[in-house]
């Protein structure tokens, strides 16, 4: 038996592209020109394909992953004829990863941009591709676009790109629609207004044409390069097409999966409005409004209130009398700042949460005087751990029972019928910069204290540093919105819907308790429950809040 190293081809200009997808895993049998894994840069997705057919033995790249042309991908296993490479000689590679497009001319400075009359724009030298798919059009007619700028997406059976423009102005006229099959030289729009003067037309096709050798990967846009180098693409070996995109990835073009990643948006789990579910940079966007606002079944609400300030709707739409409009700087100096995108966002769902749940606020007290000596024996005892525990990682479990023993307080509205949780999933608020945001504990009650207390501290830092994913701020069932040392004593936490119930926490004080013989210093907590009287009633809520405070009196209790 042989082994066999199969490493990245000739990829042309490309290098350091990340690894997208592993589309084999050790113990395959693959055959000579199956692909093996999908890398993606800026403009362009492709998959890698074998030379050679075998067992896997080893994989050499993983997830996330740089790979450049020689770098290694995995170890095959191969026996007798086996072991005899598909492609001989880099000049004999193409049959293997055709050639897509290719560079254009050498790099030149920027051209001026001069007012002329209308521009030709079309396909440029786009290799070995056929009557290609258009999959996404990216700009309509009145557009005023810069020259480079992506026009449209279009898809083989293996790879996807983007077609840029090789001139800068106003769109006059679309050639092409979703659906279309496009060659080289083929019409994509006419522009009007202004574009590069001579040096820009050597990125016309008939001069950016590689020759027949060519590497078989195109490079992505560079500043100041012709605009046809950026729609290379590499292309992967000639089977029948389907109908289906690159296995296992979501049906989106390389630029939205960039703008996705660096949103931490699940592809997977964003519904597509483009041509065959394709999802475009606007689904990408409508996701992420829609988990800011903490409800998916809103999102078209959702999204259009996120334009507008929390406090300065109009009130129309509800009947109330208009929102006032004032002209502060004639009482003295002012200065205005826009609102963040959170608090824009977060604004319109507290607000719908406020005006749709018939809220109501329990106050009451409880003694953690013993909880809070434990924890901090606790901290003393694992001070060389690096995990300091919290008295919101005690509230989280202690909230966890109480959710267990009174379900309607994890449950949801949805109609006239009431969904219960069978997951305890427990969000907490955070405060960052940007305003206030809601990372999420999963599965609350299959983790210890400790566990708890090391996540919500590495979710909190995400959450400071503006890397929380959607994801991490998805699924609360009960959510707890806790003040900590700020101070005050009781406050009025807005329910966090689709969810029925939140507690607000403020911060604990040492009083005078009476014992049946004498006043005893305890640490008492504040204690806010606001409930959706939709679903709970004055006495289950009553309940709740003294069953809490009994297991945070009595940490025990957790265990019955």
């Amino acid at each position: 038996m042989a082994i066999i190293e199969i490493k990245v081809p000739d990829i042309g200009d490309f290098s350091d592209v990340a690894v997208i997808e592993l589309l084999v895993k050790p113990g395959d049998t693959v055959k000579a020109e199956q692909s093996l894994l999908t890398v993606e840069s800026d403009k362009a997705s492709m998959e890698i394909p074998s030379s050679h057919a075998g067992v896997v033995k080893e994989l050499k790249v993983a997830l996330g992953d740089k790979v450049s042309e020689g770098s290694l991908i995995l170890t095959l296993e191969a026996a007798g004829d086996a072991a005899a490479p598909v492609a001989q000689a880099p000049a004999a590679a193409a049959p293997a990863a055709a050639p897509v497009a290719t560079t254009a001319a050498p790099a030149a400075p920027a051209a001026p941009l001069v007012a002329i009359g209308p521009v030709e724009v079309r396909v440029p030298d786009i290799g070995d591709f056929k009557d290609v798919a258009v999959i996404e059009v990216m700009v309509k007619e009145g557009d005023t676009i810069k020259q480079e700028q992506s026009l449209i997406t279009v898809e083989s059976d293996k790879a996807s790109m983007e077609i840029p423009s090789s001139a800068a102005g106003v769109i006059k006229s679309l050639k092409v629609k979703l659906g279309d099959k496009v060659n080289m030289g083929d019409l994509l729009a006419i522009l009007e207004g202004s574009a590069a003067t001579a040096p820009a037309a050597a990125a016309a096709p008939a001069d950016t044409a590689a020759p027949a050798d060519a590497a078989p990967v195109a490079a992505t846009s560079t500043a100041g390069a012709p605009a046809a180098a950026a729609t290379s693409v590499l292309a992967a070996p000639a089977h029948v097409p389907t109908a289906t995109p690159a296995l296992g990835l979501p049906h989106a073009s390389p630029s939205v999966r960039k703008f996705a990643r660096e949103l931490g948006v699940p592809l997977n789990e964003v519904k597509g409005s483009g041509l065959k579910g394709r999802i475009t940079d606007v689904d990408v966007q409508s996701f992420t409004r829609s988990v800011m606002s903490g409800a998916l079944q809103t999102q078209a609400i959702a999204a259009s209130q996120a334009a507008k300030p929390a406090a300065g709707g109009g009130g129309s739409e509800l009947g109330l009398i208009p929102w006032p409009k004032v002209d502060f700087a004639k009482f003295g100096p002012v200065e205005r700042k826009e609102l963040s995108r959170i608090k824009k966002i977060s604004g319109a769902n507290l607000l719908r949460n406020a005006i749709m749940i018939p809220a109501v606020t329990n106050h009451d007290d409880c003694d953690i005087t013993d909880l809070e000596a434990f924890r901090v024996s606790t901290n003393k005892e694992n001070e060389k751990s690096g995990v300091k525990v919290t008295m919101l990682a005690f509230l989280i479990k202690a909230c966890v029972a109480a959710l267990k023993k009174y379900p309607e307080f994890n449950s949801s509205l949805d109609g006239d019928a009431l969904i219960y949780k069978q997951y305890f999933h427990i969000g907490f608020a955070a405060d960052t910069p940007n305003g206030l945001m809601v990372p999420v504990i999963k599965d609350a009650d299959q983790k210890g204290i400790f566990q708890i207390s090391k996540e919500m501290g590495e979710l909190a830092k995400k959450a400071r540093d503006g890397k929380l994913g959607p994801a991490e701020m998805t699924g609360a069932s009960f959510t707890i919105s806790s003040l900590g040392g700020i101070g005050g004593r009781y406050f009025t936490p807005i329910i966090n819907a689709p969810e029925v119930a939140i507690l607000g926490v403020c911060r604990s004080t040492i009083e005078p308790v009476w014992d049946g013989k004498a006043f005893q210093p305890r640490l008492m907590l504040p204690l806010s429950l606001t409930w959706d009287h939709r679903v709970i009633d004055g006495a289950a809520a009553a309940r709740f809040n003294v069953y809490l405070g009994q297991i945070l009196g009595d940490f025990r209790r957790v265990l019955l």
